[in-house]
């Protein structure tokens, strides 16, 4: 994909964007400097039409005379509790914060996007809602900006977001219609028992017998309730329970995520482990507590305006594999057509090889310049006659 002259010639003040905001990460909705820092920037591009959500979310609003859709735009703002190892000049100023996701690469195209439609309205069709997310990560922004009205009041009709990726080589615009991305969800497990002395089992109910069956039992529902040709995780992170080593613990509690690429396969998990965990506990005289935290939607991307995406990356477009990992941009698309896609930042004779949530990611901010060209390029492309 040709980067245009004119976007080429924001990679300077991209850079010092990502810079900027790498170094004031913040934890969810507790955003307020870094928005402060992107509503001064878009304020020093004269943007008139900005509105604060949540706090520390923002919207700012592009408006032509020509006749056009009403597109948003939308990028996540908040960072993760890790401490940064990436050894980069300007490394987090938060202790034990740092943008491990690139959320501050996706916040750079936007203020990087948002400056060429300052200076070029001539590309703007119809109206542009540029959204500024918290709290991606947790406890899931964009349904309280749904909840606050942001599609809503500007009639949103369709709705583009981007992740940065280092799973793909720099230069790449990688996505796939229909599920990309995972609905996820987090179980918790409580196993009540009843205490005893480890010499004397007899006379308790052991949660941690019972806590270990269910274990090997719930992961029987991937391979005999599913079918094979469904895809689907459950993963047990934590678990914990018990005060000494000779004495049997009356509770267990085990924590672990789940993910599948369709809503039929996420509730068969779902009731599964909830019979599962529920009978298994009681052939070992105990009783068990399932909760569940439903989070995140499947990311579904709209046909068409994937081959619109296609077009305009021309041969830097890759079709990428569904991923079990999650997004909140999928709550957006329960509303209205979306389109997410992912951006290469791989580079491994610079080592720019680690992952998402790595205390070591690093990218080149070259690559962001590939978001921008997409975004510009986008509203012509959707707001032509079937898009």
């Amino acid at each position: 994909m040709e980067i245009r002259e004119e976007i080429a010639e924001l990679l300077k003040e991209v850079t010092t964007f990502r810079q900027d905001l790498h170094q004031i990460p913040e934890l969810g909705l507790q955003e307020f400097k870094t928005c402060q820092y992107l509503k001064a920037t878009l304020a020093s591009f004269g943007v008139k039409e900005v509105y604060e959500v949540l706090e520390t979310g923002l919207v700012a609003v592009f408006r032509s005379d020509k006749v056009g859709k009403t597109l948003a735009f939308r990028t996540d703002i908040d960072a993760l509790p890790v401490t940064e190892e990436s050894g980069v000049a300007f490394t987090s100023r938060h202790k034990g914060r740092m943008h491990a996701c690139g959320h501050d690469g996706h916040m750079a195209t936007m203020l990087g996007f948002a400056k060429y439609l300052s200076e070029h309205p001539e590309s703007i069709r119809g109206t542009l809602v540029l959204i500024f997310q918290p709290a991606e990560e947790g406890p899931g922004g964009a349904q309280l900006m749904i909840e606050a009205g942001v599609l809503e009041k500007f009639g949103v009709e369709q709705i583009i977001g981007l992740h940065l990726f280092p799973e793909f080589d720099e230069g790449v615009i990688a996505c796939k219609k229909g599920a990309m991305m995972a609905r996820n969800g987090e179980v918790t497990i409580t196993v009540h028992g009843k205490s005893a002395h480890g010499a004397q089992p007899q006379q308790g109910a052991d949660a941690i017998l019972a806590a270990a069956a269910i274990i090997q039992g719930l992961h029987t529902i991937i391979s005999r309730n599913l079918s094979p040709l469904d895809s689907a995780v459950l993963t047990f992170g934590q678990i914990s329970g018990g005060e000494a080593m000779n004495i049997i613990p009356g509770k267990v509690e085990l924590q672990g995520t789940m993910r599948a690429f369709s809503d039929t396969v996420y509730n068969t998990l779902t009731s599964r482990i909830n019979t599962l965990a529920t009978e298994i506990a009681k052939a070992y005289d105990c009783w068990a507590e399932v909760t569940f935290n439903h989070m995140y939607r499947v990311v579904d991307n709209d046909e068409k305006m994937v081959e619109a995406l296609k077009a305009v990356a021309g041969d830097s477009y890759v079709t990428s594999p569904p991923y079990m990992l999650a997004e909140d941009f999928s709550l957006f698309q329960q509303q209205i057509p979306g389109l997410f896609f992912f951006v290469g930042i791989k580079n491994e004779a610079k080592d720019y090889i680690y992952p998402l949530h790595s205390s070591k990611l690093r990218f080149d901010e070259k690559n962001l310049l590939g978001g921008i060209q997409c975004y510009v390029d986008l509203i012509e492309m959707l707001n032509q006659e079937g898009a």
